[in-house]
């Protein structure tokens, strides 16, 4: 375990300068997909989850790579409804937007009578024996096609089979307390990396991700699991579900280019990640800019 406590930002003004925690594996002097769409969702947690107001969707483009600079962040309220409050937001670098994002949070009610189709499965759970390998900033990498569901290691994932993770996120601003929805917006950014993820590696790099909330997850440790994969001249469409000990909360969608010029192998990310432990820093391989 670590002495130390991470976080993917410091804070002070209105300014959110970056740490090494949240730099992109693929792309000097860039940050990572999870670090940019978390300090998104602490603007709207922080600012707009007021009045019974909940998070029901939150929509990052990533459409540049951010780069690595003390940064700002802009919102504002496009309407503000009774039952409905929706948000934009802007990611700021020395007064040039790097990043847009969308929010809509929703009053709570009662749910309608009668009952709807809903798909009937248990989203796999790491076993204590899985997550005894891993420390409080690592990630398990699971697949259908793993003897044994769940391992540290993507290579031992590089197969044909549905994917998913067991995320393990730290803090977004360092001395914050740890945030459920942010933790969630962070580990949805990885829609990409599961759905697209076959027997050559990781073969797009996704523009944007979605994600929306029937509730928010039970506390900070949670998995993303691949539920399609559609794909052909270069585009895809991948879709994923969130899910914690109690459950699906949330369904996940991301647009991605294709990628061939640097498709991401399982080897690449393993070796980066035995680097980075080795130096204490948490392993977040993300969209591979």
């Amino acid at each position: 375990m670590r002495d130390t406590s991470p976080a993917y930002f410091t804070h002070v003004d209105g300014v959110f300068r970056p740490t090494p925690f949240s730099m992109s594996l693929w792309a000097p002097s860039t940050l990572s997909g999870p670090p940019v769409c978390g300090l998104m969702a602490r603007e709207v947690e922080a600012r707009y989850r007021t009045g019974g107001f909940v998070p029901a969707r939150l929509t990052v483009d990533l459409h540049r790579a951010v780069p690595a600079l003390p940064l700002t962040v802009h919102s504002e309220v496009i309407r503000d409804g009774k039952r409905v409050r929706a948000v934009a937001l802007e990611l700021r670098a020395e007064d040039a937007v790097v990043a847009r994002g969308s929010a809509l949070l929703l009053q709570r009610s009662t749910q309608p009578p009668g009952e709807v189709w809903r798909p009937e499965r248990d989203r796999p759970l790491p076993p204590p024996s899985a997550l005894a390998q891993i420390d409080e900033a690592m990630h398990l990498f699971g697949s259908d096609g793993h003897a044994e569901g769940w391992s540290p290691k993507m290579t031992e994932h590089q197969n044909d089979t549905r994917k998913r993770k067991w995320v393990r996120n730290i803090p977004v601003v360092d001395g914050e307390p740890a945030s459920p929805f942010c933790f969630a917006a962070m580990t949805g950014e990885q829609t990409s990396l599961v759905t697209n993820w076959g027997t050559e590696g990781i073969g797009f790099i996704n523009t944007d991700v979605s994600i929306t909330f029937s509730r928010m997850p039970i506390g900070v440790d949670m998995g993303i699991e691949a539920e399609s994969h559609l794909s052909d001249e270069g585009i895809a469409a991948g879709a994923a579900v969130l899910y914690d000990e109690q459950g699906a909360f949330g369904i996940c969608t991301t647009t991605a280019l294709a990628n061939e010029h640097r498709q991401i192998r399982g080897a690449v990310i393993d070796d980066l990640a035995d680097t980075i432990l080795a130096a204490g820093q948490p392993v977040t391989p993300d969209r591979g800019r």
